[in-house]
């Protein structure tokens, strides 16, 4: 608490009691949350308790297991205890039905992190109520992510610098952290930072029933993701305990309005921060801008409370941090209504409109046909994929990179190269009809399509068909993740054409990827492909395909305009090719019939005209990046 007797670095804005509008509000909003399954059913409380226990003696094993691999004897080794501590949304008090459970495993100090990758891996894949398990050690928590006993768990890893692990530890003492590396430190302040954020708040349940309301809002507006530059749960936890502190006797409806109001128009990037920064004893390194050209890079720095202060939200780049302030407009609009009683709090939580609000797209396919090894390769893409958005945003041609922070997941059944192949580049026409469905192989062929056969050719094959061993089948996984691109207006670009090169960013990208410790050659592919809205695949569309009605139908849009190419150039469909030839003349340099038509659709004009690296896939027609030694 400060010197002013209040929470926070600041005093109070407004410390006056609720209103009965603002509780009667405060009620409309509980009741909505009710309806939106944002809380645990006793049941699921239950099993959360279970499968924490069990991770609990799954902990204790694996210290023992590692102990007697550094040959310790086993008297001693069954002494050294472990213990796990819950953090995040479920040790705030404000997990919803279904949500993760974040965990922290504390070990003795001769316990490795490459042991946690390893024997406790290994564990975890020898229980049967253990599923979709993700490790992920090079991130900058290293994590542990699966599914145990239907709970999604991230399970991270520190061992402190002690010879034992009593069942009574706390963690909030700064003395554990002596002799800690950077990455155990914000391990360890993953626990840290959930508990003092609950120290900093002057009244809890406000604070959680108003974070409740802004965790829905942002999963439901895809900006909930620390990993891909959004902001994560300690973020906005932290956003909304600011607020509380700036509205201490403010009841949660208000609290949520003046969220909205706050963070609108905060001055980034002066930091968030819930307490004077600490200069703890062992001159640990603290966030601090002034010091440190990282830090001052900070687009939206959100400074965790705990002892060594870090900045939870290193990766928002400026297009997210954009993206997020749009989303807050919208809901600074929205809570004004609903203060007023002039709308519903459903309003607020209507699902995010990405892939309608867009014209260009780039889908980054990645496969595997090695099932374990595919879960690690998406969470390594998710963690990286900031990397190419960040360079993305140097075109001079991009206004902004907007991340999807969802992925679609698929697995098909194969039986031929080209099959696979077909996955691998994201042009199939096969596509199970719900994610994770096995999917039959090639899609059935008319009549009218089938090559004709005279009757000795017939006979021929049905005797083929009767003595040809059934093809051996393949199972594919694959990812699809998606970055819309927002470029700059015809009358924002100097001269008559508008070229778009991104093949230095995507080979550096792929690159980058195919280098890391994770990826495999022989099994794995990554392939990324230049997309228009209406080439998109239907599954994206939750609520259906966008209306085309008076924007021309998608064989259209494909054939008859220009759409930016990863080749440096910009590339032209065969069928506007051709027309231009009838114009211009058998070199083809003739001037586009219809430039009105491009402008419309954002493409570019007066550009040099090549033909595609790999001609576009059959009722796809977008440019595929094989130029780039995608495979």
């Amino acid at each position: 608490m400060g010197d002013s007797g209040y929470l926070g670095v600041t005093y109070p804005i407004d410390t006056t009691s609720p209103t009965k509008e603002e509780e009667l509000i405060t009620d409309a909003l509980l009741e909505t949350l009710k309806g939106e399954n944002q809380f645990d059913s006793e049941a699921e409380s239950k099993n959360r308790e279970i499968v924490l226990g069990k991770i609990d003696k799954l902990v204790k094993n694996f210290v023992y297991l590692a102990s007697l691999k550094h040959k310790m004897p086993e008297v001693l080794a069954r002494t050294c205890g472990g213990k796990i501590f819950a953090f995040g949304s479920y040790r705030l008090g404000v997990h919803g039905a279904g949500a993760d459970i974040d965990t922290l495993c504390v070990v003795p100090a001769h316990i490795t992190r490459d042991d946690f990758f390893e024997i406790m891996v290994d564990l975890l894949k020898g229980r049967s109520e253990v599923s979709g398990m993700t490790a992920v050690p090079t991130a900058h928590v290293p994590v542990i992510k699966m599914v145990f006993g239907g709970i999604d768990i991230d399970l991270t890893f520190a061992a402190l610098s002690q010879p034992t692990i009593p069942e009574d530890l706390e963690l909030l003492d700064n003395k554990i952290l002596a002799n800690l590396d950077e990455k155990t430190i914000r391990s360890v302040n993953g626990s840290r930072v959930t508990d003092e954020i609950l120290r900093l708040v002057p009244n809890i349940p406000t604070f959680r029933l108003a974070l409740r309301c802004i965790k829905l809002w942002a999963k439901r507006r895809a900006i909930y993701s620390n990993s891909i530059g959004f902001l994560g749960g300690v973020a906005w936890a932290m956003l909304v305990a600011r607020t509380c502190q700036l509205y201490p006797n403010a009841c949660a409806g208000t609290i949520v309005s003046r969220f909205f109001k706050v963070f609108l128009f905060w001055k980034w990037p002066s930091p968030v921060l819930l307490k004077t920064i600490e200069e703890g004893p062992m001159h640990l390194r603290v966030w601090n801008p002034k010091y440190y050209a990282s830090d001052a890079a900070h687009k939206m720095p959100i400074i965790t409370p705990a002892y060594p202060s870090m900045c939870a939200t290193h990766n928002v780049s400026l297009s997210t941090r954009r993206i997020i302030g749009s989303e807050l407009k919208r809901g600074v609009d929205i809570v004004d209504r609903i203060m007023k009683g002039e709308a519903q709090w459903a309003e607020l939580f209507a699902k995010d409109d990405f892939f309608r609000n867009y014209k260009f797209y780039l889908q980054i396919n990645v496969t595997s046909t090695d099932e374990d090894a595919f879960h690690g390769l998406c969470g390594f893409l998710e963690s990286r994929l900031r990397v190419y958005l960040t360079s993305l945003e140097e075109v001079s041609l991009v206004v902004l990179v907007h991340p999807y922070i969802k992925n679609f997941e698929h697995n098909f059944t194969c039986t031929t190269a080209q099959e696979i192949q077909d996955i691998r580049n994201g042009t199939t026409t096969t596509q199970p009809s719900t994610p994770t469905a096995v999917a039959a192989t090639p899609a059935p062929v008319s009549a009218s399509e089938k090559p004709s056969m005279d009757a000795e050719d017939a006979v021929d094959s049905n005797d083929a068909e009767k003595t040809e061993p059934a093809p051996e089948k393949k199972e594919v996984c694959t990812s699809s993740f998606y970055m819309a691109l927002h470029l700059k207006d015809k009358d924002e670009v100097p001269g008559d054409s508008r070229h778009m090169d991104i093949s230095m960013h995507t080979q550096e990208f792929m690159r980058f990827v195919k280098s890391s410790e994770i990826w495999n050659d022989d099994t794995m592919s990554i392939f990324i492909r230049f997309l228009r809205q209406s080439q998109l695949p239907d599954e994206v569309f939750a609520g259906g395909p966008p209306d085309q009605a008076g924007k021309g139908s998608k064989k259209a849009k494909a054939a008859n305009n220009y759409v930016p190419s990863a080749s440096g150039a910009t590339v032209e469909s065969s069928a506007a090719a051709a027309a231009k030839q009838k114009e211009g003349g058998e070199d083809g340099r003739g001037s586009s019939s219809n430039p009105s038509d491009d402008s419309k659709d954002g493409g570019t004009g007066g550009a040099v005209t090549l033909p595609p690296p790999v001609p576009p896939p059959a009722k796809v027609g977008g440019i595929r990046l094989k130029l780039l030694g995608s495979s």
